[in-house]
């Protein structure tokens, strides 16, 4: 499509072809929840707005420390609970984490994740279980 040809046997054979991969694919026992987690995909949906809104937010925070005359950071490593039930539930959780400026993610074992955080409001929002429960209802845990 990006072609810009878009006459109906093109764009037929493009579907076909597409069709015919996952197909392929599905014979081959390639697509499995970890690798193409497509049962997530309609949950995302819902779940992508509210995480580019927690973005968004987290930058202008972290902005607002790096502007602020006095720089507020209390940099600090705590534990977060995750209740998640599948490795890929485990990933998006620290992934959410880290992708969210001002934490990141050290390590995942024992249901908890270890994260690193500028402030203690950053911490107390990771550790509020928001996190935790939006990423067990994507999975289906909740």
């Amino acid at each position: 499509m990006l072609s810009g040809h878009f006459e109906p046997t093109i764009l037929g054979f493009g579907v076909a072809s597409v069709a015919l991969v996952v197909w392929t694919s599905h014979r081959m026992m390639i697509l499995d929840e970890e690798g193409q987690p497509f049962h997530l995909a309609l949950k995302l949906i819902a779940f992508l707005p509210w995480l580019m809104w927690e973005i968004v937010k987290a930058n202008v925070d972290v902005a607002k420390i790096i502007w602020s005359p006095q720089l507020k950071i209390n940099s600090q490593t705590v534990h977060v609970d995750a209740t998640q039930t599948t490795p890929l539930g485990y990933v998006m959780h620290a992934n959410t984490i880290t992708i969210t400026p001002g934490t990141v993610s050290l390590d995942v074992r024992d249901h908890a994740i270890l994260i690193h955080s500028l402030t203690d409001e950053a911490a107390a929002i990771d550790q509020s279980g928001m996190i935790d429960r939006k990423i067990c209802a994507l999975e289906g845990s909740a």
